[in-house]
């Protein structure tokens, strides 16, 4: 099982991980731009839009791998909108026979929380359980 923190921003996440690299030192796993992504129907980006971060992943150990994506609200569904405190998830990642582990984990920490992305296979064979709660609207975390 890894532990994992998944960061969203609006437009500075190259910024940032060109930041944190600088501070952990390695290179990006993955530097994938909204650009790279196949077409969806209805959606029109913008030259601005497409440059930004779909996906950057920066390996800090071998037990912990930061990662972030420029949030577009084309595809955010009504819980994930970006907002100022909500912008951090935790990612468990969990290897192929692991997947009654990954089912139990997204249950008893999805309770209360508002589930914006459900368990779900990802790239490769892992399974991975994102933690897409609103830690603001639960009490854990006080907005500003």
């Amino acid at each position: 099982m890894q532990l994992n923190h998944y960061l969203n921003f609006q437009g500075q996440a190259e910024q940032a991980f060109n930041f944190y690299k600088s501070v952990f030192g390695g290179e990006f796993a993955m530097l994938s731009r909204y650009s790279d992504m196949p077409p969806h129907d209805g959606v029109t980006l913008s030259e601005a839009q497409k440059n930004l971060v779909l996906h950057v992943s920066l390996p800090i150990n071998e037990y912990t791998v930061l990662m972030a994506s420029d949030v577009i609200d084309q595809f955010c569904t009504p819980n994930s909108v970006f907002t100022q405190g909500n912008n951090h998830y935790i990612a468990i990642n969990l290897e192929k026979d692991e997947q009654e582990k990954a089912k139990q984990l997204f249950d008893a920490l999805s309770v209360n929380g508002k589930i914006e992305m459900p368990l779900e296979k990802r790239s490769g064979a892992l399974y991975t359980v994102l933690l897409l709660i609103n830690l603001v609207s639960n009490g854990w975390l006080t907005a500003s």
